[in-house]
């Protein structure tokens, strides 16, 4: 239950509380009281106390309480009351101390008190001398004397009196008694109802959230139960009011001259209104209560599934690193296809388990949970360890087909080699002296190729180079083949001499139309390659030429730094002016009896909240930067010395940055000032004071850039260093004043934030905390989405804060950070790499008793943050050896434990435990080789 929500239940019980006491002690007084009447006029209520004998045996205590309900009843502002007092048949002690009880204990406005006097002539006379020696006791309320019903007449028309004053109202005071102890009663039920949805409201609030999803399931159910129950009651109270309101209308109907029918149907209707706020907003309450506890317990199941997977597919990924690829027959080979079969078909199975679950995760994320980016993460490992899976499968199965396939050609090339060996063997000799012999011998060598392996038509270089040494003896053969052919030709050329012009015999043996016998392939010349190359470099040569040409084609470097220097100087004495024009046309202006009419008087004593320290500004600009800006127009290389030797004199800047959002809000509350219209009007400007007010933060980021421009054509030249140096203090200027800027908005924080020393990052990020107990960790990471913080790295420390719009309206708020934690620098560690998001990085504290999952918005946010994280952190450990060096130059007795399990994978292990144990050193010649 919110506190909104919580203050309304609240409200409600007090007036619920006094409306009921008071109700209470009226009843018990109308025993006393018997014809207590209560009447409305306009704005006029009529209060009757008829004749009582026990009206002064009531309590003091009790008559106030009843007086404070009546006057409670009408509501209307600015009612007034009568109270009628009748004492026709009493004594004038009894009308004395009836006024006097009236006048101490009646709350209201009391416009007048009519008393019927006695009748007996006795008791009137007595009345009558009484009264007027008694005046100055009720000179503070307005009292009148009747003698008859006649008089009271004159003051009260008969229609608004009783049967019993001479009036013709019909009148039954047990029937408004019972009428109001509906309206009280049903009020009173109003409050239970708003108690026990208060307490089941923060039964709910206060649940803790379990790890088992039985017991979530439970409370659901249990949950769920109790609302309804709720519900029910709501909706018997609400027909009950309902009814009441319905039995006002129809008496109001029936008789509207009886008593005021419309006040106590605007009570009953305004109960019912409370009622109905109440269930709407316990309704928006516990629908987010039960989603979310929903939302949980999916989150639960969806982790226990994902170990589950995630086991899963680690034991399969084991199964395939174990799986060997070393076989050295075709029967191991198709024996261990069937085991990778067999794998990938388990494999198979399991991964589209796994896309079953990175499905659900999307609905889950689709549904907008709570914990979508944990969600997300999840779905993102799994896809990846399948795909990895899935590729470290496919890449072994692809080398056991390889293999295999090369097993079943090495059997064909091992029958063919052996039917080629035995053909060789059979060829005689003799015959093969003959032409014919020869023709014939080489037509089945020629038969014999072509019934040669396919994968043999490569040729023998290639296939040596495939299959290196497992071909060895089947290359053999192949060469023999190839010799017994070549003799073979010779012998059939050698009788066959025709005249023909024969071309010079090639070195190489003539081409065989077999394929197994191709000449070799010839090298590539080295001299076409080195020539090449002389040409790609000639071209190079040439283009280089061709660029340096037309730089030299512009105009000079010198005449450009030139050129940014007058733009440097130029627009710094129209900064100058500008300033000036400001401080004599509004700020003097203040001070100008002729304006002060038209000037808030708030506005003179706040003209440095306005204005800032533009006067300080003005004075280091016009009496020393420009003069010395100017020195340099014709000597450049002097202008980034002139940039470093003002160094610290442009901190000035950020005080004027850091009262910026003071001076903008002061400025939109009295903009529309006549006062600044008239200094326009005289100034002769175009845009208002706002528009110059920023000119001294417009003119800072000037800066860097004309000091680029010049680095541009100063390269290699004298006071080029200067320059950069002047860039980078300009650059961190920027930075220290942007950063100074959040670091006044940081509220909480209990302590002086000066000691943690000089602000050197802030930005905004995502962050995941969990603590190093497993079941912790989960459930802080299930029970809540990521974290918006924003982060300030100082020198000693890092402050997690929360960002917050607390000021303004629309674009005009100004953001604020709330304090949430510190983390000292000497107990912090970084993990830079996160499975899964290269934008993640983890900040450990206190040896990962908590551990902090920072999200960047990008890559290379994340790299400059842990550049600087690293730099602290190594600076510490310089610190730390220093300090251990010391110690041991007087007792060589100290030892520094580190513990493994700091040691991240893919961590920057930064941060140093120093944990000392006196220990005896056996080795002092190289003492600082124990860090």
């Amino acid at each position: 239950m919110n506190h909104k929500n919580a203050q309304t239940f609240c409200n409600l019980f007090d007036l619920f509380t006094l409306f009921y006491i008071c109700f209470l002690i009226f009843i018990f007084l109308s025993t006393f009281i018997s014809e207590l009447i209560l009447l409305s006029l306009t704005d006029i209520v009529i209060i009757t106390l008829p004749e009582c004998s026990a009206f002064s045996d009531i309590p003091e205590e009790a008559l106030t309480k009843v007086f404070t309900y009546l006057t409670l009843i009408p509501r209307q502002p600015g009612v007034k009351f009568i109270i009628i007092l009748d004492r026709r048949l009493d004594t004038w002690a009894s009308i004395k101390t009836a006024l006097a009880r009236i006048a101490a204990s009646f709350p209201g406005n009391l416009h007048l008190v009519l008393v019927l006097r006695p009748t007996s002539f006795f008791h009137r006379t007595v009345t009558d001398i009484g009264f007027r020696f008694s005046q100055d006791d009720f000179m503070k309320m307005p009292v009148v004397m009747l003698s008859s019903i006649t008089d009271l007449l004159r003051y009260i028309d008969e229609n608004q009196l009783t049967s019993e004053f001479g009036g013709t109202l019909d009148y039954c005071h047990s029937d408004w008694i019972l009428l109001r102890t509906a309206i009280e009663s049903f009020a009173v039920t109003v409050k239970d109802i708003a108690q026990m949805l208060q307490s089941f409201g923060t039964e709910l609030a206060e649940t803790e959230l379990p790890d088992e999803g039985k017991i979530i399931e439970n409370l659901l159910e249990t949950h769920t139960e109790k609302y309804r129950k709720l519900k029910d009651a709501i909706r018997s109270v609400s027909k009950e009011g309902r009814n009441l309101l319905s039995s006002l209308e129809t008496t109001g109907k029936q008789d509207d001259a009886q008593w005021d029918i419309k006040l106590d149907w605007e009570t009953v209707e305004r109960l019912l209104a409370q009622l109905r706020d109440m269930e709407s907003a316990f309704d928006g309450f516990f629908e987010k209560h039960h989603l979310k506890l929903h939302q949980y317990l999916q989150l639960l199941r969806y982790e226990q599934s994902f170990s589950e997977m995630d086991l899963c597919l680690e034991h399969l990924m084991n199964q395939e690193k174990e799986f060997s690829t070393k076989v050295s027959t075709l029967a191991q080979t198709e024996q261990a296809l069937k085991r990778m079969d067999s794998l990938e078909s388990n494999a198979q199975e399991v991964m589209s388990r796994a896309q079953i679950l990175i499905l659900h995760g999307h609905q889950l994320s689709a549904g907008h949970h709570y914990a979508m980016a944990l969600i997300m993460q999840r779905c993102n490992e799994l896809r990846h360890r399948c795909d990895t899976l899935s590729t470290a499968l496919q890449s072994k199965h692809s080398i056991f087909l390889q293999t295999h396939q090369l097993l079943l050609c090495l059997g064909q090339v091992q029958t063919w080699c052996d039917e080629g060996a035995y053909m060789l063997a059979n060829q005689l000799v003799d015959k093969s002296q003959s032409k014919e012999g020869a023709q014939a011998a080489l037509r089945d060598i020629e038969r014999f190729l072509e019934g040669a392996p396919p994968n043999l038509n490569s040729g023998p270089d290639i296939l040596t180079i495939e299959y290196e040494a497992v071909l060895t003896p089947q290359l053999q053969v192949s060469q023999m083949i190839q010799n017994r052919q070549a003799c073979l030709r010779k012998l059939a050329d050698k009788h066959v001499r025709p005249i023909q012009l024969v071309a010079p015999r090639p070195e190489n043996p003539p081409r065989s139309k077999s394929p197994l016998f191709s000449p070799k392939h010839g090298k590539v010349s080295t001299d076409h390659l080195r020539c090449f190359q002389i040409e790609v470099i000639h071209d190079f040569q040439e283009s280089r030429s061709c660029v340096a040409y037309s730089v030299d084609g512009d105009d000079s470097p010198d005449l450009l730094k030139r050129h940014v220097m007058r733009e440097l100087i130029e627009t710094e004495r129209i900064y100058v002016e500008e300033l000036l024009a400001v401080l004599l046309g509004y700020r003097a202006e203040m001070d100008n009896p002729t304006l002060s009419g038209l000037l808030p008087p708030i506005l003179h004593s706040k003209r440095d909240v306005l204005f800032g320290n533009m006067p300080e500004i003005y004075n280091f600009h016009s009496r020393v930067f420009l003069q010395e800006l100017e020195g340099c127009l014709e000597a450049p290389e002097r202008v980034g010395a002139c940039f470093l030797q003002r160094k610290e004199s442009f901190q000035m800047y950020e005080c004027y940055c850091q009262n910026k959002p003071r001076s903008e809000s002061l400025w939109r509350q009295f903009s529309d000032c006549s006062f600044f219209q008239e200094c326009q009007k005289k100034l002769e400007h175009k845009l208002g004071l706002d528009s110059y007010l920023l000119k001294p933060i417009q003119r800072l980021t000037k800066y860097q850039l004309l000091i680029k421009e010049l680095l541009k054509y100063s390269s290699d030249c004298e006071g080029t260093s200067e320059l950069q140096g002047a860039l980078t203090a300009m650059l961190d200027l920027l930075k220290s004043v942007n950063d100074s800027m959040h670091q006044i908005s940081i509220t909480g924080y209990k302590g002086d934030i000066c000691e943690l020393g000089r602000v050197l990052m802030q930005g905004s990020f995502s962050v995941w905390i969990s603590h190093k107990r497993g079941p912790t960790r989960m459930k802080e990471l299930a029970r809540f989405k990521p974290m918006q913080r924003h982060l300030f790295l100082y020198e000693r420390a890092l402050l997690l804060c929360k960002r917050r719009e607390e000021h303004g309206d629309g674009i005009d708020k100004t953001p604020s950070y709330s304090f949430k934690h510190c983390l000292k620098m000497t107990a912090v560690g970084i993990t830079e790499n996160i499975k899964g998001d290269v934008r993640k990085f983890e900040i450990w504290y206190s040896g990962r008793e908590e551990v902090y999952v920072v999200q960047a918005p990008s890559v290379e946010v994340k790299m400059a943050w842990l550049n600087e994280l690293r730099k602290i952190l190594t600076h510490q450990q310089k610190l730390l050896r220093g300090l251990c060096k010391s110690n041991l130059s007087t007792s060589l007795n100290f030892k520094i434990k580190i513990e493994p399990k700091m040691m991240q994978n893919n961590s920057s292990f930064l941060c140093l435990k120093s944990t000392f144990s006196i220990v005896k050193s056996k080795e002092q010649k190289d003492v600082n080789s124990f860090v």
